[in-house]
């Protein structure tokens, strides 16, 4: 059994339940198998597979499959169990779990010592009355190239522009994925980006929006920035300037929203990850991920990074709260950088420290390394030291 500082176990085995098979769920899983190989693990996700959402715009140069790790794979690799469910999770709830140490639901009953929930935060969807919208949730079931391949395929001699809403990291990373994608396969579609601020990636030091932009220029992407997209009908986009009020109509084959994520459902936890309902600790049930709040002095950032940060802190406290001492650890953790890509083989980035601006083919050097991380975690092997 690999050392764990502070740790002494008790009991031999542990039953724990993870709801949430995403970032926090399997860094908690690989977590808790490498510190207790014997502890029943039981994955409850509504999905058949766990998925690397960061990655999905490079699905207009790879398949979806490579991003796609079926949860029955993990079950040989890792001896867990995955249960495929949804299940609503309210504060009166988890308190009824953490007293009867119990999850009813079906026709199931779960017992458990410990309780993590890590069920993230879905992608921030907008009301679609046309087939001319896409979002984040259409290129988690097919890849982009096939979903914009056969849509522009379908649409004939139109050659109108592809407009990008949002311009956060992932709109920005599908953004250039895109243009390239169209040159490689010689569409003729403009490709425009649609920003309610007045530069991209504003939550970054402005030198990520300096090189991005100089980018886009280079690609000629058109960009509206301080505008508000009001929808899409046919082959026409309504947008709205910020300053003025003003509304007006560009011609647009197609609108891909990329709105952020859902702020709702997240749960408060103490420092050590416990889940705080009514003002109270609840010392099994555990949160991480997205749907969860620390109050430390850690980041919160949703980002698959604070994700598998988080779930790995929780489930080495649930095993130090298993154990005869029960010294827990306080989240800590920074975020140590941040990169986005712009395609195949450049991005922006930081590292280490936020002025610490990193460019080009260096920039994409290190979010290869620092995916390869995650991909070697999924396989039982952490090289994440701090």
């Amino acid at each position: 059994m690999a050392f764990l500082p502070f740790y002494v176990p008790g009991r031999k085995q542990l039953k724990i339940i993870i709801i949430g098979g995403g970032y926090a769920g399997l860094a908690a899983l690989t977590t808790l198998v490498r510190y207790m190989p014997d502890a029943e693990v039981t994955i409850v996700d509504p999905r058949t597979h766990h998925l690397k959402i960061t990655h999905l715009h490079e699905t207009f140069r790879y398949p979806l499959s490579d991003l796609i790790v079926p949860f029955t794979e993990l079950e040989q690799r890792f001896g867990c169990r995955h249960i495929c469910a949804e299940l609503l999770l309210e504060e009166a709830t988890l308190q009824q779990w953490q007293n009867d140490k119990c999850i009813a639901f079906d026709d199931l009953s779960l017992p458990f010592d410990y309780l993590l929930v890590a069920s993230g935060a879905p992608a921030r969807d907008m009301d679609r009355n046309t087939d001319c919208i896409f979002g984040l949730n259409d290129f988690m079931v097919t890849a982009g190239s096939e979903l914009l391949g056969k849509y522009l395929a379908g649409e004939g001699s139109r050659k109108d522009p592809i407009s990008i809403i949002g311009g956060g990291a992932t709109g920005i990373q599908f953004l250039f994925e895109i243009v390239h994608f169209l040159r490689r396969h010689k569409f003729e579609n403009r490709v425009r980006l649609i920003e309610s601020g007045n530069r991209v990636l504003k939550q970054f030091p402005d030198r990520f929006a300096d090189y991005a932009q100089s980018r886009m220029v280079d690609l000629e992407i058109d960009f509206c920035p301080d505008t508000y997209f009001r929808g899409q009908q046919d082959n026409v986009i309504l947008l709205e300037e910020k300053n003025t009020g003003r509304q007006y109509e560009l011609p647009s084959s197609l609108s891909i929203l990329f709105a952020g994520k859902q702020q709702q459902n997240q749960f408060a936890a103490n420092a050590f990850g416990q889940m705080i309902v009514n003002h109270r600790s609840l010392p099994h049930i555990f949160v991480a991920g997205d749907c969860s709040i620390y109050q430390s002095f850690g980041s919160n950032a949703m980002t698959a990074q604070s994700a598998v940060r988080k779930g790995k802190l929780a489930a080495r406290n649930i095993l130090r709260h298993s154990g005869l001492l029960r010294i827990l650890e306080p989240y800590m953790h920074h975020d140590i950088g941040y990169v986005v890509s712009l395609g195949s083989a450049d991005a922006v980035g930081w590292l280490a420290l936020e002025h610490n601006v990193v460019t080009g083919i260096a920039a994409y050097v290190i979010k290869e390394i620092v995916e390869a991380q995650y991909d070697l975690l999924l396989t039982g092997i952490d090289t994440y030291l701090i």
